[in-house]
């Protein structure tokens, strides 16, 4: 094989391993993890701040993903709607998909100490529910809740990044994020709801089937809904964010009506879509707010 030829091999796999984790999905949880660095530094952060807080979101989402891939490969290939992934498939090995993992690992752990004392501390703790989320689906029905944990770390790790603490609005933040991932998580696991009872693997959808999922999916949202207003006075927050409010409350509204009947055809436009737009409308309400009145 050729230099030229091993290259494009290389560029192959890591395009395959990105596509697998579905690398483009890092909007759901990057602009919460601006946000916080927003309000964190109540305006805008050092550009090395934000960099290495970016560094730290992409390694840390890239490992979890991977992870993510390589634990459930066998239960991938059995999975209908997900045997075209490309571990099941063969279009990416173990060994390569472990080799980016590690990688990915280290890329969070050395933005993490480029940040701070605090943040590179707390590395193995988001490190430990990474790993955990994996293996929730085969004892607990609440790995959706764990994910939320997963993601929730992105602002409350940001506002730690500019702060070197972690103060009550880092931890609401948190929370909405919590809410929000375990609301939309539990909508998206009713694909597999018949797989996943077949197989006696643990969810919200196999525990409370389609009718009682999609309620649960709505209460969890609407504590994200209530935790934003709990933000908004808690770190004195103005007009703009409250619009920001009303647009992520519409949007889930839309989400909500989109399955209201478990149509799941619809589901790329109600998880996909809906859900990168709340996090990116919510940046930038919070980045008016900041930036225009709140100072």
């Amino acid at each position: 094989m050729s230099s030229r030829q091993a290259g494009q091999t290389m560029f192959g796999k890591i395009f395959v391993f990105l596509e697998m984790i579905k690398f483009s999905h890092t909007v759901f949880a990057l602009p919460f993890a601006l946000t916080g660095a927003l309000l964190a530094a109540k305006g805008i952060p050092e550009v090395r701040q934000v960099f290495w807080i970016i560094m730290a979101m992409v390694g840390a989402r890239t490992a979890a993903m991977g992870m993510n891939r390589l634990i459930d490969a066998a239960i991938d290939a059995r999975n209908p709607r997900t045997a075209g992934r490309a571990i099941p498939a063969g279009l990416i090995s173990k060994g390569a998909t472990l080799a980016y993992i590690l990688v990915a690992t280290l890329l969070m752990l050395a933005a993490a100490a480029m940040l701070n004392p605090l943040c590179l501390r707390l590395s193995p703790v988001a490190l430990f529910f990474l790993v955990l989320y994996s293996y929730c689906k085969r004892f607990t029905s609440l790995a959706h809740v764990v994910l939320g944990v997963c993601l929730a770390a992105a602002p409350m790790g940001a506002w730690a990044a500019i702060r070197g603490t972690i103060e009550t609005p880092a931890l609401i933040l948190g929370g909405v994020v919590l809410f929000w991932v375990a609301g939309f998580d539990i909508l998206y696991a009713l694909q597999d709801l018949e797989f996943d009872r077949s197989e006696g693997l643990h969810s919200i959808p196999v525990a409370l089937g389609l009718n009682g999922s999609l309620w649960m999916a709505r209460a969890f949202h609407l504590v994200m809904i209530a935790l934003l207003i709990w933000l908004k006075l808690s770190a004195g927050l103005g007009l703009f964010f409250l619009a920001g409010i009303a647009a992520a409350i519409a949007m889930l509204g839309y989400e909500h009506w989109l399955l209201k009947d478990g149509d799941l055809t619809k589901m790329d436009a109600a998880f996909f879509n809906m859900n990168g737009y709340i996090s990116v409308a919510l940046l930038l309400f919070t980045a008016l707010d900041v930036l225009l009145v709140s100072r």
